[in-house]
């Protein structure tokens, strides 16, 4: 592991799977890669796949295993080449790939898995809403709306996007009461 890796990234055996990977995907989303030292692009892969899981502030967890040393799992879901990711949720595998991936598909993968979420579905809501008040002409709401969705996830792209629409907004029809945030002045 990397540095980076801390928070929400740990390493596993074929011992503790079960509780670190399907009881825990139970409470959240939980990525496993299946990796080997020798490995190069398993190497290329991690510190990738750790960034992204970090960048979700504890909304996906990352679990790694090295297969050489504990190869039961990975035989049982059918791994026959590393890297391989797999996706697990309510206790069950979900999504997966294999090979190194770029960042962006990586954060896709992720943004994937937790869009079926119920934090995930939150969001989508919630970006719905700010969207619905920013087409009824409510500023205010809309920014607002967009900044909780930003507190929460701070990478969000239609986020911000949708926030820094609404400033722009605001301040074109000379409504400076809100400030990027979305907090009323």
């Amino acid at each position: 592991m990397t540095e980076m890796a801390s928070l929400h990234t740990k390493d596993t055996t074929d011992q503790d799977f079960m509780a670190d990977v399907v009881e825990a995907s139970e409470q959240q989303p939980v990525i496993v890669d299946f990796w080997a030292p020798w490995c190069g692009p398993c190497r290329t892969l991690g510190p990738i796949i750790e960034k992204a899981v970090e960048s979700r502030n504890g909304q996906v967890k990352l679990v790694k295993i090295n297969i050489d040393e504990n190869p039961a799992y990975a035989g049982q879901l059918g791994v026959r080449s590393i890297p391989a990711v797999y996706a697990f949720d309510k206790g069950r595998p979900v999504d997966a790939f294999m090979g190194a991936l770029p960042e962006s598909q990586i954060n896709a993968f992720v943004e994937k898995l937790l869009s079926g979420t119920d934090a995930g579905k939150m969001i989508a809501g919630a970006l719905e809403q700010a969207e619905a008040a920013s087409q009824a002409g409510d500023i205010g709401t809309a920014a607002q709306i967009y900044a909780a969705v930003v507190q929460q996830e701070p990478e969000n792209v239609t986020a911000i996007a949708g926030l820094a629409r609404q400033w722009r907004q605001g301040t074109r029809h000379g409504d400076a009461r809100h400030d990027p945030r979305g907090q009323t002045k």
